[in-house]
């Protein structure tokens, strides 16, 4: 005797109604599997079936079995995914990989110092990792099954100074001893141009249709202010008898640009502001600037220490000078990054006052008389000032 006719099981009224509806579907995947089971339902055999839905016999079975298992599960779309995965990289394979990313490709003499996925696959084949060429996507995997991101190579800063690791011990140790003394006060000193047309890149949470636009502002003839204010600033920390740190920023802005002059200015005025706070003796991290290295400056703190220390009053100055080209040395930095963008104003020209007001506001300072540069005649340096 042959085999019996397969048919799907009676439909429900709600399973009835569901497939009908799915004759409307505009998926073919959906509509074509609908028909089969309202066939099927109605009497019509597998051989009448298949040639009316364009399946072959087989398929139309596959569908009948599934909906008498699964019910209206079988008029959703399964994954395409295939269910036997190939490993292109074994256990060792994939170490292999791993150590051949942390090589330059130019030993496997390619014209190139970045590896890119393709590239990696390429040289994976040659070196014999995997069997055929896999795509870089398959590379991708991989790594990620290691725990390895293939990410954009960042932009790296170092300092060409020969003696960095000597100068940062000095500044890291000027940190640990302010930290043991509540009398002394430690201060990264730094200047900064505040620009009223330079726009920072900012972020904001913004409307799709409404986005933030950062005008580009231009400067009338007319106009009496100075396209850019330059100041100094000094980073304050100190730590009292329980090690607790407070911080706080000291801002004087400038008539001109910063010069030796200025700088020894601006050091009195910090050396006073220190003494009535009660400190003896500020711990002064900067730059080499020519305005910090001249032999002005460095004759003037010779001889304002020695006065301290022949008069016992005011507040020595101790000064560090951070290796060359070492930006991330000075925390004062970020603070002039994050600083130009709470200033900005994306739809005007500030004036100068303006962009003054708001830059002390920004830091919680309060607004001092401009520094005065001397006339150049009045100030004369070995180093440019």
């Amino acid at each position: 005797m042959g085999k019996a006719p397969l048919f799907v099981r009676p439909l429900t009224d709600a399973e009835r109604e569901t497939v009908e509806d799915s004759l409307r579907s505009p998926d073919a995947f959906v509509l074509r599997r609908a028909q089969i089971i309202l066939a099927s339902a109605q009497g019509d055999p597998v051989g009448v079936i298949a040639p009316r839905v364009g399946f072959s016999g087989q398929a139309v079975r596959n569908v009948i079995r599934a909906f008498n298992a699964r019910g209206l599960a079988v008029l959703q779309p399964g994954s395409r995914r295939n269910r036997v995965i190939y490993s292109s990289f074994d256990t060792a394979g994939a170490a292999a990989l791993r150590a051949l990313l942390h090589q330059s490709p130019r030993l496997f003499d390619k014209p190139t110092e970045v590896w890119t996925l393709d590239l990696a696959a390429e040289v994976a084949y040659e070196r014999g990792l995997t069997a055929w060429r896999v795509s870089g996507e398959t590379v991708r995997a991989t790594l990620a099954r290691m725990g390895v991101r293939w990410r954009r190579a960042k932009q790296w800063i170092t300092s060409p100074d020969p003696e960095y690791a000597r100068k940062k011990a000095t500044r890291d140790r000027l940190i640990r001893l302010a930290q043991g003394h509540p009398e002394w006060l430690l201060g990264f000193e730094d200047e900064v141009w505040w620009s009223r047309l330079a726009r920072p890149a900012l972020c904001a949470w913004q409307e799709d249709d409404q986005p933030l636009r950062l005008v580009v502002q231009t400067v009338a003839r007319d106009d009496p202010d100075p396209k850019a204010l330059a100041c100094y600033g000094l980073l304050t920390r100190c730590w009292d008898a329980a090690h607790q740190r407070s911080e706080d920023l000291w801002l004087r802005f400038v008539e001109g640009r910063p010069v030796s002059a200025v700088t020894i200015d601006f050091l009195r005025w910090c050396a006073a502001r220190a003494q009535q706070h009660g400190k003896e003796a500020v711990l002064l991290v900067w730059d080499n600037a020519s305005w910090h290295d001249s032999q002005i400056v460095h004759t003037w703190l010779r001889h304002h220490n020695r006065q301290v220390k022949q008069t016992g009053q005011g507040v020595r100055l101790l000064v560090c000078y951070l290796p060359i080209k070492s930006p991330w040395l000075n925390p004062i930095e970020p603070k002039w990054l994050a600083g130009k963008k709470r200033v900005a104003d994306p739809a005007r020209l500030l004036s100068a006052p303006e962009l003054e007001e708001r830059v002390c506001a920004a830091f919680g300072c309060e607004r001092e008389p401009h520094l005065l540069q001397p006339h150049p005649k009045d100030h004369k340096s070995k180093k440019a000032a």
